[in-house]
């Protein structure tokens, strides 16, 4: 059976991996790769180039990103993607496509889709996210898919709000958590000597825009660039870029200005790939910024979160977990707080076992 893979940037081709695996081992399957997105994107480490480095039999890279991210590129971005993928639906037919996620890149990818009656499989589908415009393109996305992967049963009972139905719904658990109990990070001394990470303790920090906040960014960014700035006196500060959002430049800047400030305190990261940023996991302290892995995963690595504003207000989350607003002396005191815990030994809400093989059953099932 024919399968595309819808991948639009480093984040969800990295939670696609463990299915991805035992696809591409599967002969019933035959898996065809879509990148498009910040994949194609030099701004981005252009990281379709990783892709390609895992060996699949058939990649389509597909280039509609408008480097800016003001709202009206963001938007014209979304138009040009749906143009694209006008043309590639009509030359191409699958039995089945995975889409995952709720950019607006992935949205524009499905929609095009709608009219060719393509076949979607929604993962993360019925969470939500009230500080950022996802929410929107995560509910058409469902809304255009007719099987349905969901992290936790209380997303699984929204999408069956939302579609009035219950059939083709599935609470499969977080799939970026599918080997995490076989997981083995780097050997830190070749982790730490990779990165030029000092020998101590650091924070791993990732910020993106609150895309429902669009004129309160500037000030966001400030706060964050200005809490970090004392952060790294207390510990060493790695940050993950921010993806292709809007105003997501606002962001990158500050970050900028705060490593040339701090040289010795900051080290940025473009992309990690996901066996070096669970590694990183692995060994941090402590998480902090308003990122989805701090929610899904950072739990079962035994972290606390400092999780800042309202981007991931209304996701289910764990009891490692701190929720604060974006002020600067707020981030820092609750920042303070949660260095001073050790390993979280709680549970991660969003673990489930088997989530791969399980999707797969259901695919086979469904096919």
């Amino acid at each position: 059976m024919r399968i595309g893979i819808l991948t639009s940037s480093r984040a969800d081709y990295g939670i696609y991996l463990p299915l991805l695996e035992k696809m591409k081992s599967d002969s019933f399957f035959e898996m065809e790769i879509i990148a498009f997105g910040t994949h194609l994107s030099k701004g981005h480490g252009y990281t379709v180039k990783d892709i390609e480095k895992d060996g699949y039999s058939c990649i389509h890279s597909i280039s509609s990103l408008i480097s800016n991210d003001d709202e009206q590129s963001i938007a014209s971005s979304y138009g040009l993607t749906v143009l694209k993928f006008a043309d590639f639906w009509a030359s191409r037919t699958y039995d089945l496509v995975f889409c995952l996620g709720d950019r607006f890149e992935m949205s524009a990818a499905v929609q095009a889709g709608i009219p060719f009656g393509v076949k979607f499989a929604h993962i993360h589908g019925g969470e939500t996210t009230l500080g950022a415009i996802d929410n929107v393109y995560r509910h058409q996305i469902t809304l255009a898919s007719m099987l349905h992967f969901t992290a936790t049963d209380v997303f699984r009972g929204k999408v069956i709000d939302l579609l009035g139905s219950s059939e083709g719904i599935y609470s499969v658990g977080a799939l970026s958590l599918n080997d995490i109990k076989s997981f083995v990070p780097i050997d830190k001394a070749t982790f730490l000597e990779k990165f030029s990470i000092p020998k101590e303790e650091f924070a791993l920090v990732t910020f993106h825009p609150e895309t429902m906040s669009v004129h309160e960014n500037v000030q966001y960014a400030q706060a964050m660039k200005n809490s970090l700035a004392t952060i790294s006196e207390i510990i060493f500060v790695i940050i993950t870029l921010p993806n292709a959002d809007t105003q997501g430049s606002v962001y990158r800047e500050a970050i900028e200005q705060l490593k040339k400030k701090f040289p010795d305190r900051i080290l940025l990261i473009e992309n990690f790939g996901k066996v070096n940023y669970f590694s990183a996991m692995h060994y941090a302290k402590i998480l902090i910024g308003n990122t989805s892995s701090g929610i899904l995963e950072a739990a079962s690595f035994g972290k606390y979160v400092v999780n800042v504003g309202d981007r991931q207000k209304g996701r289910v989350q764990s009891d490692n977990v701190f929720n604060c607003e974006f002020k600067e002396t707020t981030i820092i005191a609750v920042v303070t707080k949660a260095i001073s815990f050790e390993r979280y030994n709680g549970k991660n809400v969003y673990f489930k076992e088997e989530v791969a093989d399980n999707i797969i059953k259901i695919v086979k099932e469904f096919l």
